[in-house]
């Protein structure tokens, strides 16, 4: 039974070849439909997402968030997005058109691409690739550039100020984000994500990791520039940070992708610390879900109960702190499978 959307994926491809389209044709229509069902998936989930933030930080600031339109206020998020849609395009005359065109399909694009690695369930990854998790880091790297191809292209001021925040700041937690991955990849012997799932069937990695995960949860959220660490955005310092000069639907990609990106973060972390799909008595695809909206929940949690940073103790804490506990992290656990491989264990 687990192993249908596998089954369903061969009997498709099977199917194309009978009607005689050849093997090669029938496995990238069979692809587009994949990634057309994951852009319909994440479309549908971000409306959903957006409602819950707002109901999170009402509820974490003792007031009741969206609550007039549908039941209880859901309909909001429907007509935010209406009215992004039929906003008008500015684009100033003095911007980089091309750049400032494309920042914002790029981001959107990239976190997209995330999902290919997922495994969203036993056997429901799109690509299982032996080096899932390192696919995974460096797709994810290029969001920085998005973000200075926006404010570059924006040709203002603060515009290229939230821009060069936002590379500092990501460049610098990339760094103890991928040192706190070493030590389940040292466990589980893999870069690939199933296979790191596997290596999980008796004891999650977040009990022989805590620290690694703590780390990982750490820098994930200045990764993806949510507060405490949405320095780059920075509202009352600067306007909108990279985002200022856009408006429409072209600012909506920009968020649209930071929530994509969000719940494949969320859903990275508990595949590599909590099991990923393995669980007793549910479907495997319906256990990543709750454990990724899980995780998610304690990204907004965090959002709405610390107020942000100073831009320097930020950077601070990645250098000065996080990345030397990482390294020692790795040293521990290396020196721990030496140890476990002594005894014979």
């Amino acid at each position: 039974m687990e192993h249908w959307f596998l089954n369903i994926a061969h009997w498709l491809t099977s199917w194309l070849v009978s009607l005689g389209l050849a093997p090669v044709w029938a496995e990238v229509i069979l692809l587009v439909g994949q990634w057309t069902c994951i852009v319909g998936i994440i479309t549908l989930n971000v409306l959903v997402l957006i409602w819950l933030e707002r109901k999170v930080a009402g509820f974490m600031q003792q007031r009741l968030g969206p609550n007039r339109l549908g039941p209880y206020g859901f309909f909001q998020t429907i007509a935010d997005t209406l009215k992004l849609l039929t906003k008008e395009d500015i684009i100033p005359s003095q911007t980089d058109k091309l750049i400032f065109k494309i920042a914002p399909m790029f981001f959107i694009i990239v976190s997209v691409m995330l999902y290919a690695v997922l495994p969203m369930g036993q056997d429901m990854a799109v690509v299982n690739l032996n080096v899932g998790l390192f696919y995974f880091i460096s797709v994810g790297s290029l969001s920085t550039i998005c973000l200075l191809m926006a404010g570059w292209g924006s040709n203002n001021k603060w515009s290229l100020l939230g821009a060069m925040r936002s590379v500092a700041q990501m460049i610098s937690y990339e760094i103890p984000l991928a040192f706190s991955l070493l030590g389940v990849v040292m466990i589980s012997g893999s870069l690939n994500l199933s296979d790191i799932v596997q290596a999980q069937h008796n004891l999650w990695f977040i009990l022989l990791q805590p620290v690694a995960f703590i780390t990982f949860f750490i820098a994930a959220t200045a990764e993806l520039n949510r507060g405490p660490f949405d320095m780059p955005e920075a509202e009352q310092e600067l306007t909108a940070g990279a985002f200022t000069e856009y408006s429409g639907m072209r600012w909506a990609l920009f968020f649209l992708a930071e929530y994509t990106n969000l719940v494949a973060v969320s859903a990275l972390a508990a595949t590599l610390f909590l099991g990923g799909w393995q669980g007793p008595f549910l479907p495997s695809w319906l256990w990543i879900i709750l454990k990724t909206y899980l995780i998610m929940m304690v990204f907004m949690w965090l959002k709405w109960t610390f107020p942000r940073i100073r831009m320097d103790h930020l950077m601070s804490l990645s250098w000065k702190v996080l990345i030397p506990i990482s390294l020692v992290n790795i040293v521990l656990t290396g020196a721990g499978i030496e140890i476990f491989r002594w005894m014979g264990w």
